[in-house]
């Protein structure tokens, strides 16, 4: 390994990612080393880890290559490897922008979770497609205290219940996450949304992101709201014909989502770089003792 790293940091509505561009996959980021490089005293600080390699160099992503140059090695800020972020997604596209690998337009993004599309506005929004959800069968419930409700079970690529509160101070601290029943429901742990009322197609919310906590912000969870919505309201598109957006307010912002007649979800907000450096590789060393 180098003497040093080079990094970036980025957010988008305050979900925040450090950024190690990689192209060769040459670099190892084991659990511990991303977990040190996101703690937030000791190290740079981040909601998780966007690994920038070219799919054709990722053993993981060469069977994308041919659709999309680049693969979103996306890590959780405890080390643990996730399928996909809708936000990481928005600032992964950023980078490539600012690194000249992309420009404004239409371009493709390998994750675990697939090949997703993302669009690149002047005004500097980027849309990114966030596929279709899946709405598994079977109940499941939430539960915070001495409170519980009954939740939603959304598939967004990685797993949501989402559950509608009257108040999202009743959602607690969100530092440990909330048990959700049926045990088994989620073998692989799950993200878990609460969300409240603001007004026609506008909601809030917050969320408990598996393997990091309390984020400012989740696109997948966004997403995941906006279709439990829906089909609260009676708005599925696929039964209306006519496509939903909804307006999600989160802790660091706002996103806009719309579901379209054919199932497919597109997520629409900011995404920044916020910095550029170094990271001294003795430092990470010394980190992972």
């Amino acid at each position: 390994m180098s003497t040093r790293i080079a990094f970036l940091k980025g957010h988008g509505t305050e979900n925040d990612f450090v950024i190690v561009p990689d192209p060769d996959n040459a670099i190892e980021l084991s659990p511990a080393a991303v977990a040190a490089l996101c703690d937030r005293r000791a190290g740079i600080g981040g909601d998780g880890v966007l690994h920038v390699v070219r799919s054709a160099a990722h053993p993981e992503a060469r069977a994308m290559a041919g659709e999309a140059e680049w693969f979103m090695d996306y890590r959780n800020s405890d080390g643990s490897v996730a399928e996909m972020c809708g936000n990481g997604v928005r600032v992964f596209a950023r980078y490539l922008q600012r690194a000249g690998h992309v420009t404004e337009g239409d371009h493709a993004i390998a994750t675990r979770g697939g090949v997703k599309s993302v669009h690149i506005a002047k005004d500097g929004d980027v849309t990114v497609g966030m596929g279709s959800a899946r709405l598994p069968d079977g109940d499941v419930t939430v539960r915070v205290g001495e409170r519980s409700w009954p939740a939603r079970n959304v598939n967004m690529g990685n797993p949501h219940a989402v559950a509608f509160v009257s108040d999202l101070g009743h959602a607690g601290d969100l530092y440990s996450a909330p048990p959700v029943s049926p045990e088994g429901a989620y073998p692989d742990g799950v993200n878990v949304e609460f969300v409240v009322d603001r007004g026609p197609r506008h909601v809030a919310m917050r969320v408990h992101e598996r393997g990091s906590g309390e984020t400012r912000s989740c696109g997948t969870g966004a997403c995941a709201v906006a279709v439990a919505a829906a089909r609260r309201d009676g708005a599925d598109p696929a039964v209306t014909g006519t496509p939903a957006t909804y307006t999600v307010d989160l802790p660091g912002g706002r996103l806009v989502i719309t579901e379209r007649p054919d199932g497919q979800i597109e997520m629409t907000g900011p995404a920044v770089i916020v910095a550029e450096g170094e990271i001294d590789a003795e430092w990470l060393a010394n980190a992972l003792r």
